[in-house]
């Protein structure tokens, strides 16, 4: 296997890690957080965990980019975990990850009018046969709908794939990693939570302490680190590759479900993750992988830089940071070099 073959996969394989972690989300909110929650439930995963890679990245927008820090925010993140939550709350059996399976296929979509990406017959073909899986796993006999939990399910669903194909288009500041990247848009989209969770939810609850472990577990695991592998994983592959390792996330959900609260899989389930793990390497198969230092339009990047002048520094020193001065003050003084060197990686990974 060649070099390039190799690092493919490895960055696919890290990619993965971020919808396997969301898999596990939904048996955390039911066995250790407060119910009926869920507009805080998304404040508290999103706000502390921007907040903290805010911290390490110590890189804040510049020009343009607050405005385009706040779309991806809102749309990956300010819009996808209410209507989420909303969705899943409303729908019996399953549905809202059903419904929410149809992203790789928006996303398909919206590749060809965003990133010039034409579809092809393998990727709709892939997006159905990982929608059928999905289906086959977590669809159970239900009444009605919901008219108010699918349209949700649905929008949410569009809300991540504009934001993601959006992120695609964008790229991303020169000398801006992804950590930055991901540190700005889960602060936008948890600060524009935040206030509808005041407004319609009322004050926070009381937090025992398997709650806070939750909470603990869902900023830093589940979307600090996830997202990080998610928007880094988006500068390295197609949006296409990205989305279609989605349907990981409800077949994590079923296996954590039959392994942890002792919920049992039928053979039709087990038919369902077979095509739906199939379709997912699938959706990896015959693309070619992306520069991940400016995925987006670099002479974009170029003028935004020009006009917006140098990156603010959260601390101060005369050249501080290395690379050329990638916009990132100096750790401060006690930190060792081994850790200066680690934290300097993150960034820039």
């Amino acid at each position: 296997m060649s070099t390039p073959t190799r690092n493919r996969t490895a960055t696919v394989l890290l990619t993965a890690l971020a919808p396997v972690s969301w898999g596990t989300t939904y048996a955390v909110t039911t066995e250790f957080l407060p119910a009926d929650r869920p507009l805080f439930t998304g404040m508290m995963r999103a706000l502390p965990a921007g907040l903290v890679l805010l911290v390490l990245a110590r890189v804040l927008p510049r020009g343009v980019w607050w405005g385009k820090a706040a779309v991806l925010g809102a749309l990956n993140i300010g819009a996808f975990f209410p209507l989420l939550f909303l969705s899943a709350y409303r729908l019996p059996g399953g549905m809202a990850a059903v419904v929410g399976s149809v992203g790789p296929l928006i996303v398909v979509g919206l590749s060809a009018v965003l990133l010039g990406q034409r579809p092809t017959a393998r990727s709709v073909l892939t997006g159905l046969v990982a929608a059928f899986g999905v289906s086959l796993v977590v669809l159970k006999a239900a009444g009605a709908l919901d008219v108010v939990g699918v349209a949700a399910a649905f929008i949410s669903a569009a809300s991540m794939s504009a934001g993601t194909v959006l992120t695609k288009r964008w790229g991303r500041p020169d000398g801006v990693g992804p950590l930055a990247l991901t540190a700005w848009q889960l602060t936008a989209g948890g600060l524009l939570i935040a206030p509808l969770a005041l407004l319609v939810e009322g004050a926070p609850p009381a937090l025992d302490g398997r709650a806070v472990g939750g909470y603990l577990y869902l900023a830093l695991a589940n979307t600090a680190v996830a997202y990080w592998l998610w928007f880094r994983g988006i500068g390295r592959l197609t949006a296409t590759q990205v989305t279609f390792l989605g349907p990981l996330s409800p077949l994590t959900a079923a296996v954590v479900g039959w392994a942890a609260l002792g919920q049992s899989l039928t053979p039709v389930q087990l038919a369902g993750m077979a095509l739906a793990f199939g379709a997912t390497v699938a959706g990896q198969l015959g693309a070619r992988p992306t520069a991940d230092r400016s995925f987006g339009p670099a002479e974009s990047n170029r003028r935004e830089a020009d006009l917006a002048g140098p990156v603010p520094r959260w601390q101060g020193g005369e050249g501080a940071g290395s690379a050329a001065g990638r916009g990132c003050g100096p750790l401060p003084a006690g930190r060792s070099a081994s850790l200066e060197a680690t934290v300097e990686g993150l960034r820039q990974t």
